[in-house]
């Protein structure tokens, strides 16, 4: 059976809310340790656990790291981003690296913010020193969002300091699972592999994340160093043209397939429903079409982290994951009589 998750956050922090969860079908949690920690988070993984044994269930915890992953700073309050105005590069929350990596460049280069939901181009301007970015697409943009630079590569570590030392209370803390973001080379997953073995967690399974074409490009000898791969299409469609991205999901499964690995499919599988209490159209039929692919586990990140209807966003993607499912155990049956 494909598997149901979910991330945790503070619109699911009561025990009642993850109990209904459970009780929908969900079958484990994703904690994102670039908002938190598992220490700070022990409260609300306690939580799960607890509400996971009145469903009857029994708890995955996926940990999601830092990684090499990019993300704005840290701001009091949401930053509107106009449309057509201009910024330097210091007058947006932007890590030093990014910074330095966009001087560097000419005019023309886009910066993807939140998932590609605020866009800006660099320009250089006559008689004014440094890079400009413009603003194409606005938007109001919060604390630790995703940044993408398509097609400009930034150096930075597999595995931070913190990350190494979340993997050392892994175990304390019952993590079934460790998600690796922004794979790029097999060494990124041998690295975080040889953690896990030091810190005595050789049952926790490894995740590959797929979110750039550095990943996607050396997909197969990323496949035999994990458990499982993620087809994170956040940040992967960001490092594209958005409408080339099925087809690189479809590449990314089938291969997976052919290689007998599991994969998953996360990010926004049921966006609208962070606002709304039942999905569109499009939403289910992407769950559906996921099932038939071959996908061992969808996940749901803001959708219940952050929204006002997690216990109907495990209905519906658990729900239409079981359909499919019935929808392809009845191919086979008819395939067997034929």
């Amino acid at each position: 059976m494909v598997k149901i998750y979910g991330t945790i956050g503070p619109a699911c922090r009561d025990r009642e809310v993850l109990t209904e969860m459970f009780r929908e079908g969900m079958d484990g949690v994703r904690l994102n340790l670039s908002h938190t920690s598992l220490e700070d988070a022990a409260a609300l993984t306690a939580a799960c656990r607890a509400a996971a044994e009145e469903a009857g269930a029994e708890p995955e915890l996926l940990i999601d790291m830092q990684g090499p992953e990019l993300r704005t700073g840290v701001t009091n309050e949401p930053v509107l981003i106009s449309e057509g105005e201009l910024y330097s590069t210091s007058g947006l929350p932007l890590p030093d690296s990014v910074a330095k990596g966009l001087e560097e460049l000419g005019s023309g280069q886009e910066l993807l913010l939140d998932d590609g939901k605020i866009l800006l181009v660099t320009e250089r301007e006559a008689g004014r020193t440094g890079t400009f970015l413009r603003v194409v697409r606005g938007g109001l943009l919060e604390s630790r969002k995703s940044i993408a630079v398509p097609g400009y590569h930034i150096d930075a570590p597999a595995m931070t300091d913190r990350d190494r030392e979340q993997i050392k209370r892994a175990k304390d803390f019952g993590v079934t699972a460790v998600m690796q973001p922004f794979v790029r080379s097999r060494e990124d997953l041998d690295e975080v592999r040889t953690a896990l073995d030091e810190a005595g967690c050789r049952d926790v399974r490894l995740l590959a994340k797929i979110e750039n074409l550095d990943g996607v490009e050396r997909l197969e000898e990323l496949i035999p160093r994990c458990d499982e791969i993620v087809i994170a299409r956040g940040d992967l469609g960001s490092a594209m043209d958005l409408w080339e991205l099925p087809a690189v999901q479809k590449k990314i499964a089938a291969a997976c397939r052919e290689a007998g690995r599991d994969f998953m499919v996360v990010t926004q599988m049921l966006d609208s429903m962070t606002h709304r209490r039942v999905p569109t159209r499009a939403e289910v039929s992407d769950i559906f079409n996921a099932v038939l692919d071959g996908a061992a586990s969808v996940m749901v990140t803001g959708e219940t982290a952050a929204g006002k209807y997690p216990a109907d966003v495990i209905r519906y993607l658990y729900r239409t994951a079981r359909e499919a499912e019935r929808m392809m155990q009845g191919q086979r049956k008819t395939g067997e009589h034929n």
